[in-house]
């Protein structure tokens, strides 16, 4: 099978994959200097969109696909479903459930990236900036003071006026809200990732009463999908009893 990493929950079903000597090869895309070592076999990089999937997945000869990627990761997504529907291949989503405001919560959602630039405010203003280092440049021409924190030091400054925090999660509401104190912090931007390794920001949000800008999850053609791990385990021996006729 393949399995479609870069999040917690890739990494916890690559340890079960790997305790039961399931034949398994781990993706990343190659989006960090230093991926976390994974207990199978890893590639690192793209294949060269659906058609480059599709290929490597018949010459590998893969039976099954788990699709473990960022919630966000939609491109990887989308060829995942193609390659896969291309082979008649099965294919899982493994996707942790998204955040949903509480009381307390001072929430915008927007669509996407270019909205959640149009929704600061015009004024300068303190803002942390969670998305990654992709989507930075889309706020370049705003003239706030911004926060980020990335998991590898930057060759260049990605933003003016940027003070960086060079952090690998899974990060606490403690140390996010003193880190957002520490740089009184007027708003948030954030993906709606889900999952708890980044969940402080949002709830140091809501201590400090931080405005949040959350950008909803893309839209992706319908499959299959789990929340946990184990779940994706048990679908992954349903399947394969099924395609053997057991």
């Amino acid at each position: 099978m393949l399995l479609l990493g870069g999040t917690t929950e890739a990494s916890r079903l690559a340890a079960l994959l790997a305790r039961e000597k399931v034949a398994a090869v781990f993706s990343y895309a190659g989006r960090t200097a230093a991926p976390v070592p994974q207990p199978l076999p890893t590639r690192i990089g793209g294949f060269g969109g659906p058609e480059g999937l599709a290929a490597w997945l018949r010459a590998e000869r893969i039976t099954h696909v788990v699709d473990a990627t960022h919630p966000f990761a939609a491109q990887m997504s989308q060829n995942a479903h193609a390659a896969c529907a291309a082979l008649n291949l099965p294919l899982l989503a493994l996707q942790r459930p998204a955040w949903q405001a509480g009381p307390g919560d001072d929430w915008l959602h927007v669509p996407d990236i270019a909205a959640a630039a149009r929704a600061l405010p015009e004024a300068p203003a303190r803002v942390f900036l969670a998305i990654g280092k992709q989507n930075l440049p889309a706020f370049a021409h705003l003239p706030h003071r911004w926060l980020l924190r990335l998991v590898d030091p930057p060759e260049v400054p990605p933003l003016p006026n940027a003070d960086i925090v060079i952090a690998r999660g899974p990060f606490t509401s403690e140390g996010d809200r003193a880190l957002m104190a520490a740089h009184r912090i007027t708003h948030l931007v954030a993906k709606n990732s889900g999952g708890a390794g980044a969940e402080g920001k949002l709830a140091a949000a809501r201590a400090l009463g931080v405005r949040v800008v959350m950008i909803d999850r893309p839209a992706l053609p319908p499959r299959a999908e789990v929340a946990r791990p184990k779940e994706a385990l048990d679908w992954l021996h349903h399947t394969a009893s099924a395609l053997r006729g057991v």
